[in-house]
């Protein structure tokens, strides 16, 4: 019978409440070459960090490939082909509780090209 009491008791979780809704800005930043990203992600924190906002992340996400195969010859070598791909690195940031001043100077960042960022408020 010890065991049969022992499955049935559970751990209690503690959910946070509901009461206080958090605003949170989602900063989803992808790019092609992993230094670069890493760069202007840090750029990111630390003007987000300038303001003494709660930041989580920076979260990696997966690596998204897209690999390609293409025929080297046009007509005869059917069998000789190559193989391409293009991988893009993405990186997941969340501020917590984010006031004017903190979206205005993230809407003033200027980083390098060849990195996208997709800005959300949840």
């Amino acid at each position: 019978m010890a065991t049969a009491t022992a499955k049935t008791k559970k751990a209690k979780v503690l959910a946070p409440s509901k009461d206080k809704e958090v605003a949170k800005l989602r900063i989803r930043v992808s790019a092609y070459e992993n230094k670069i990203l890493d760069a202007s992600v840090k750029q990111i924190v630390d003007t987000a960090n300038r303001y003494d906002a709660v930041i989580e992340g920076p979260i990696p996400l997966p690596t998204e490939i897209k690999k390609y195969t293409v025929n080297r010859g046009a007509f005869i070598d059917k069998n000789s082909r190559e193989q391409f791909e293009m991988r893009v690195h993405k990186r997941l940031i969340d501020i917590l509780n984010p006031s004017s001043k903190i979206i205005e100077s993230l809407t003033n960042l200027s980083l390098p090209s060849g990195v996208n960022i997709d800005v959300k408020m949840l």
